[in-house]
């Protein structure tokens, strides 16, 4: 019997440069740690950072509920805290949704589940979908008066979104979106819309600036734009640095991989050569990101690196896939490509041949499902 391969991977085509103007070119480097410091995560505003009196701020939940709700800050402090590690993705310019800047970060996160708040609101039998309004307005595309306002359906919104008031231990800092923001766990971060004042419950999903106008694609198995919600397998490779000239040795290549499940396979190339199967990290019971490393020695002279993450389909995905598609998704994104070398390596003395080998089918371990078991929290007692 002939042993199963791995089908060739066709990388996808390097992202386009953003423009100078975008906002990617001064995010900071995510770094090495597991959770992302505070000053390097990155900030995004569509509409400006608006002036907030938390001592005067008050979220609401309304709409199609039977009992309304306004609660300050202290109220929701009162509540029982719960901790979600997760990654938080940018998808990109809502202008340019075919250039993906795709800054990322893994950030902890303190606050309470939405559906503590339903359980307490108690949606009517009519209620399908779910607004989150954040306090940011202005003019945006040429249009004036635009607020910032996501929606989801319910029973996703129930499920996944978490309301953050701390950010890595501290308070939630404003220009990440204190008082009080939405983080949507494996979505990408244009759903965790932030100085949050509103959750209004609806019947009808709203034709908005920034629900149907923008932050759409079409996805695989669709004719039409689909929203901008599941983040995508993908990767990202953080050291050696981009740049680094590396004296003469082997090296460890380090990186982080996210999806929506577990990913179990993640390959690295140099210079265009044959795939090389990389070191990865088991996911744990938050939706956070796997790291992977690769240990490797390279000839003297200029390199380029790519990685490679795949994910399976065993389990049921939130992402369609098209007819004929294989069960294993797979993306890559080039820390290099065919552009400028992104590592050098001195001289020293000649690194042996390396013969290419059949990369290894697939790890079978076990795959978690899109929304993953009941999140394990620490529990916090109410101040």
């Amino acid at each position: 019997m002939t042993a199963p391969t791995t089908p060739p991977v066709t990388p996808l085509t390097p992202p386009r440069t953003p423009p100078p103007e975008d906002p990617s070119h001064a995010d900071p480097a995510p770094g090495p740690d597991f959770v992302t410091p505070v000053d390097n995560v990155f900030v995004r505003a569509h509409l400006g950072f608006p002036d907030i009196d938390p001592a005067a701020w008050t979220l609401t939940v309304e709409g199609l509920v039977e009992r309304p709700l306004r609660l300050d800050l202290a109220a929701l402090r009162a509540l029982p805290s719960d901790q979600l590690i997760a990654v938080h993705e940018c998808f990109g310019s809502p202008l340019r949704p075919d250039t993906p800047t795709r800054a990322v970060t893994n950030v902890e996160w303190t606050g309470l589940p939405l559906a503590a708040l339903l359980d307490r609101a108690g949606p009517l039998p009519a209620a399908r979908h779910v607004l989150f309004e954040g306090a940011d307005t202005g003019s945006f595309h040429g249009e004036d008066g635009v607020a910032y306002v996501k929606d989801l359906p319910l029973e996703t919104a129930r499920r996944d979104v978490f309301l953050a008031h701390g950010m890595n231990g501290e308070p939630l800092p404003a220009r990440h979106g204190a008082p009080l923001r939405a983080v949507v766990p494996r979505m990408f971060g244009t759903n965790s819309v932030k100085w949050l004042t509103r959750i209004v419950l609806t019947d009808e999903r709203p034709e908005l600036m920034f629900t149907t106008t923008f932050y759409t694609r079409t996805l695989p198995g669709h004719d039409t734009p689909q929203p901008v919600r599941a983040v995508d397998v993908n990767s990202k490779i953080l050291s050696p640095a981009v740049g680094a000239e590396l004296p003469y040795g082997t090296w460890a290549f380090r990186g982080r991989t996210w999806s929506t499940t577990e990913v179990t396979r993640l390959d690295l190339s140099f210079d265009g050569g044959p795939w090389e199967p990389a070191t990865l990290d088991v996911l744990g019971a938050d939706p956070a990101w796997q790291g992977f490393s690769l240990r490797r020695t390279l000839a003297p002279g200029p390199h380029t690196r790519s990685a490679h993450a795949r994910r399976t389909r065993r389990a049921a995905s939130s992402r369609p896939r098209a007819p004929g598609t294989p069960s294993t998704r797979s993306a890559s994104r080039s820390a290099g490509g065919a552009g400028p070398p992104d590592v050098t390596a001195a001289p020293g003395r000649a690194a042996p041949p390396r013969r290419a080998a059949p990369s290894p089918p697939p790890r079978r371990g076990r795959v978690r499902p899109p929304h993953g078991p009941p999140r394990r929290r620490r529990r916090r007692s109410a101040p």
